[in-house]
């Protein structure tokens, strides 16, 4: 594989697989090879863990009590600065998938715990991730399960498990959803103490035998006195959730339309591995399907995507520093308000993501970050390439500045429409300290029409 393939691809997975790399990391990546990488990120264990101690000695907002935005600002510091990229990655498709709002738990310790929740659980078994999502509080109260008792159940989480988290409309009854309902009875919580004068306080998850509805059920044509951890056991065993599965992770981390034999392969893989989240995704970024090149750039960033990406690529806030709640809440006026999507169905994705007002907040985002020379990428792309020497040509400028942003893959008119930019500056120079501050601040500008081009908005 030639070297610039090699870089591409590692490009690739990165924007999949994380948020984003430095041409730094991904030399280091490449010399690793492919695979290897792909095990890495697999095995987040074997990085540092994320030291929450340290951080909310830095930035003690990042847990206030009462608020929603200092646990976003939190999650969007992680994202930008982890050595455990997919974990973070997976957390995001999770809270995604078994979408939670803030909007009514109202407890933003409580959602911040869901989200460590599918931190530890994420790559794991999926029969235990639903499981602990079902004894979660933050879900418990999200979908009514705390009013779903023995003689008078509440079908909220029964429905929503079957039809947004596991299997999909078409594979269960309205009388499956009424048995997984039943199933779930007294699975419910106990509340916390009151905010105040001290703060939030954790619910926690609490089964009352006396309320459960033990009697006979028949759930997806299995007859038994069923309980929550049953239902669950047959969920997982149906294919229709290994091909739920394999569409979400598809659409997730290879494109934004769907390819059944692509989803299928993923299917056999949930199967063969006994329903565990690890191997398919090995799975699937092995696969000639995800480096192919019709999978390249085939997927709109999710705001999220886009602000990380953004920021690891200028490298900023990679360590505490103040007012990251300025980044975080470009997210929000992108369309993606972490820790309260706007409905249990998580956010519309796609080409969903983009409309005249969120292309703005998105452009203009990428364009300030990526336009100041302040910021320790930035100049490290100029410094770059000042090292193409005087006799660069402005289509080696334009070539280099989109290898070391991404790489990123323009169309021919769009670098054409580069270089003419490029060649309306003038002669490039960095000889004196003048010719090189002008230098710096015209890989600058360009940077930022690279961010700002349409072909940037896609991971």
């Amino acid at each position: 594989m030639a070297k610039a393939e090699e870089f591409a691809l590692m490009a690739h997975l990165m924007r999949r697989a994380g948020f984003g790399a430095s041409r730094d990391e991904l030399e280091v990546y490449v010399a690793r090879g492919y695979e290897a990488t792909v095990e890495e990120l697999l095995h987040p264990e074997d990085q540092p863990l994320f030291d929450d101690d340290l951080i909310y000695r830095y930035v003690p907002y990042f847990r206030s009590g009462t608020s929603v935005q200092g646990y976003q600002c939190y999650w969007v510091y992680r994202m930008i600065s982890t050595r455990r990229p997919l974990e973070e990655k997976m957390t995001l498709f999770w809270h995604h998938l078994f979408a939670t709002g803030f909007s009514k738990v109202e407890n933003s310790p409580q959602m911040n715990r869901q989200i460590a929740m599918f931190r530890r659980h994420g790559l794991g078994d999926f029969r235990n991730l639903l499981l602990e999502l079902s004894r979660d509080p933050a879900m418990i109260f999200w979908l009514d399960n705390c009013e779903n008792h023995k003689g008078a159940p509440n079908e909220n989480y029964g429905r929503e498990l079957l039809e947004l988290f596991s299997m999909g409309v078409g594979n269960y009854t309205e009388d499956d959803v009424k048995a997984c309902a039943r199933a779930f009875t007294g699975w419910t919580m106990v509340l916390g103490l009151p905010r105040y004068p001290y703060g939030e306080h954790f619910n926690e998850f609490e089964y009352r035998p006396e309320d459960h509805d033990d009697g006979e059920k028949v759930f997806l044509g299995q007859r038994g006195r069923f309980n929550g951890e049953d239902v669950i056991d047959i969920i997982v065993r149906n294919p229709a959730t290994a091909l739920f599965l394999g569409r979400r992770l598809y659409t997730f981390f290879v494109a934004d339309m769907p390819d059944q034999a692509a989803i299928n392969i993923l299917a056999d893989s949930f199967v063969q591995s006994k329903g565990q989240v690890r191997p398919v995704l090995r799975t699937l970024f092995n696969s000639d399907f995800f480096k192919s090149d019709k999978a390249r750039f085939a997927k709109v960033k999710s705001p999220a995507e886009l602000v990380a990406g953004v920021m690891r690529l200028v490298d900023d806030y990679t360590s505490p520093k103040p007012d990251i709640h300025a980044i975080a809440a470009a997210c929000n006026y992108m369309g993606q308000e972490l820790l309260n999507p706007p409905t249990v169905e998580g956010w519309h994705t796609g080409q969903e993501w983009i409309d005249s007002g969120a292309l703005v907040e998105r452009v203009n985002f990428a364009a300030d970050q990526a336009g100041d020379l302040d910021k320790p990428g930035v100049q490290r792309i100029a410094d770059r390439l000042a090292t193409l020497g005087p006799s660069a040509t402005p289509a080696q400028l334009v070539d280099g500045c989109l290898e070391l942003a991404g790489p990123v893959r323009v169309s021919p008119q769009r670098r054409d429409q580069l270089i003419a930019h490029v060649e309306r500056g003038g002669k490039l120079g960095w000889k004196t300290a003048g010719e090189r501050q002008g230098f710096d601040e015209r890989v600058a500008t360009l940077l930022q029409l690279i961010v700002s081009a349409p072909e940037y908005q896609l991971a």
